[in-house]
């Protein structure tokens, strides 16, 4: 536990705050985390960060509680975890997500965190963390699929003292910057993360000075009380006493087995929502498990909720209290350190999955189908025509589900402020082209409201080098809603210059490529919303014309296009009336074919063998066994047992 040394130990006394001035300085909160994303986005170098804009602010009070953020505050599971003294001017260091409670989810994330002082006492934090591009570990990237343990993915950094009393500790510095594949990048991107947090905490002193610390402190307790006040009348009027149970999958772990469920049961007792993922299948002895931070959580749910029912909300930490979730030790969303976590970003999205089944199965009229809920990773690294080593690194798009308020976007990331990084600039800093980046036709789930298309991505490599692949729902499908349909699966195909083509796993790393040779990178879709028969005819055209459905696929809604891209109305309503006799019931959700069914086909349909059952982990099984305690297993496998 952290002991934090204040040279003036009076409290700080607690004052009214109008309602004007509590807007103000709300506002003013907000705005230092943008300045903090600007400061980071404008001086790092590294394409993660700069172009596709992976890092994350946030500003706290003196508890540690967020005031201005995305994720909830890591601070209190830094401070629990540093054992030392935290003076003015200091800042605190980690990657090491077992060491902050899963503030952050993999060793490439760096989080620092920055104590901001005023006439001696502690104001409250700053925080930041980045994606850093390459932290040494068994690939370039620093993201191995067919890692087994943490130490496999990289240096892990435990909470450090960066900086102490305004000294950067330049040792500390160059061991990290010695364990990584770009320091230059990794150097740059560090030091504009430390920027970021320095900008948020001159904006916070800023702030005390304009207001006085009192009118300041206080401010930020009465925000965090309005924020709770809220969302208890949100979380008593729209969520059910009654529980509701959502499950969905992940496809495999890259090494052969899956898929694995992710299963929750959500209620309300008085005013406080729970959570309880006992569902959940035991950890991996792969990848894919993932570290869910439950404040992280908690601030998914509020999103949600907000954006919903009261866009109004500014959501702080004021409401954490409300809400209960339980996690068992050892599964998958609570993996046993040291567990491999790279490939988290599958569970990670996948919770949006469950989030969205859960509050639509609790209140129907915001069901909402599943969507991108991934970041697929495409690597590529080798040495160009100069000899000089390259890394390109870089998150892929897809489809967002089908909504009530209207079709889901084409070709969108799973995190709303992601940007891509731009064929320009890959082109022009990397051997690489590309040949096509495109909507992928089709790949929407049919709907009255449509799902949105994936991305068909094709690379063309101009030097020998090696590749790396994560990604996702290439065997199960992206479910739809209210009778929507599936989106499509994803894909990936190598095809060499000599014109052989292989069919890659979702999951793979050390694929070995020459010039001319060519990955197509196709990404999921999304699932539809709502009766595809009663989607309006002229949009259906309208996607028949852009390109986004194809006349084959415009037949999903039952709409017959003629050869010069008219809506034959006739028949049209002919198809759509034998549509309506010969078709099952309408579901409120969709999710396509059982494990069952999709392991028997898995060849036939994807050139890929299925995965097998899962199998228990050695971290996991080890660390039981010396507690005499039963080793999780599977639900699935209990029941068939």
């Amino acid at each position: 536990m952290a002991r934090i040394i204040e040279t003036n130990t009076t409290p700080w006394p607690t004052v009214d705050v109008d309602p004007v001035t509590l807007d103000v300085i709300e506002n003013a909160l907000q705005n230092a985390r943008v300045q903090m994303d600007a400061i980071l986005f404008r001086t790092a170098i590294s394409p993660i960060i700069r172009e596709q804009r992976d890092g994350f602010p946030v500003l706290t009070n003196r508890e540690g509680m967020m005031l201005a953020g995305q994720f909830g505050s890591p601070v209190d599971g830094f401070v629990d975890n540093y054992d030392g003294e935290v003076s003015e001017g200091d800042v605190l260091l980690t990657n090491d997500p077992y060491a902050c409670q899963g503030a952050i989810s993999h060793l490439n994330d760096w989080l620092f965190c920055m104590p901001v002082f005023y006439e001696g006492r502690l104001l409250g934090w700053t925080a930041m963390f980045g994606h850093m591009s390459d932290i040494s570990g068994m690939t370039a990237a620093s993201m191995p699929v067919t890692s087994s343990d943490l130490l496999q993915e990289g240096i892990v950094i435990p909470p450090v003292k960066i900086v102490s009393k305004g000294e950067l500790q330049k040792d500390l510095l160059r061991m990290a910057m010695r364990n990584t594949r770009t320091p230059d990048w990794n150097e740059a991107d560090f030091f504009a993360i430390l920027s970021a947090c320095r900008t948020g905490a001159a904006r916070l002193i800023e702030m005390a000075d304009r207001f006085g610390p009192d009118v300041l402190c206080s401010a930020q307790d009465q925000l965090l009380k309005r924020n709770r006040e809220a969302m208890r009348a949100l979380i008593v009027s729209t969520m059910p006493e009654k529980k509701v149970v959502f499950e969905d999958w992940i496809c495999d772990d890259a090494t052969g087995h899956g898929p694995y469920k992710l299963g929750c049961e959500m209620w309300r007792e008085g005013d406080k929502l729970i959570f309880d993922f006992s569902r959940t299948d035991p950890q991996s002895a792969g990848c894919i498990n993932f570290l869910l931070n439950e404040r992280m959580f908690k601030m998914f749910c509020g999103q949600f909720m907000v954006n919903v029912y009261d866009p109004q909300i500014v959501l702080n930490d004021g409401y954490i209290d409300l809400i209960d979730v339980r996690i068992p030790k050892g599964t998958l969303l609570n993996p046993i350190a040291p567990a491999a976590l790279n490939g988290r970003t599958h569970a990670l999205g996948r919770i949006f999955d469950i989030i969205s089944g859960l509050f639509g199965s609790a209140n129907p009229d915001f069901l909402v189908a599943a969507g991108f809920s991934d970041s697929p990773h495409f690597m590529y690294s080798g040495f160009n025509k100069s000899n000089d080593w390259f890394l390109l690194f870089q998150i892929g798009f897809g489809g967002i589900p089908g909504k009530p308020g209207g079709d889901g976007p084409d070709g969108h990331s799973l995190w709303p402020k992601f940007r891509n990084v731009p064929n320009e600039y890959i082109e022009a800093y990397f051997p690489i082209r590309i040949d096509r980046f495109e909507s992928l036709i089709d790949t929407g789930g049919a709907g009255k409201h449509r799902g949105g298309n994936g991305v068909r991505t094709e690379y063309v490599f101009d030097v020998e080098g090696e590749i790396s692949i994560h990604d996702d729902r290439w065997l199960t499908y992206p479910w739809g809603v209210k009778g929507g349909q599936p989106g499509k699966r994803s894909r990936k195909l190598l095809v060499r210059a000599d014109g052989e083509e292989k069919i890659l796993p979702s999951k793979i790393d050390h694929i070995f490529v020459q010039p001319g040779d060519r990955l197509i990178f196709d990404t999921w879709g999304g699932g539809g919303w709502g009766d595809p028969l009663e989607r309006d005819t002229a949009a259906v055209a309208y996607d028949v014309e852009a390109g986004l459905v194809s006349p084959e696929g415009a037949r999903r809604y039952g709409v017959v296009i003629s050869d010069d891209g008219v809506v034959d109305d006739a028949a049209t309503e002919a198809l759509r009336a034998e549509m309506r006799k010969t078709r099952s019931q309408v579901n409120a959700f969709e999710f396509g074919p059982s494990i069952a069914e999709l392991r028997a086909s898995c060849f036939e349909e994807t050139g890929l063998q299925p995965p097998v059952d899962p199998v228990a982990s050695p971290i996991a099984t080890a660390w039981f066994s010396k507690r005499g305690e039963p080793v999780p297993m599977p639900q699935r496998l209990i029941a068939a047992e």
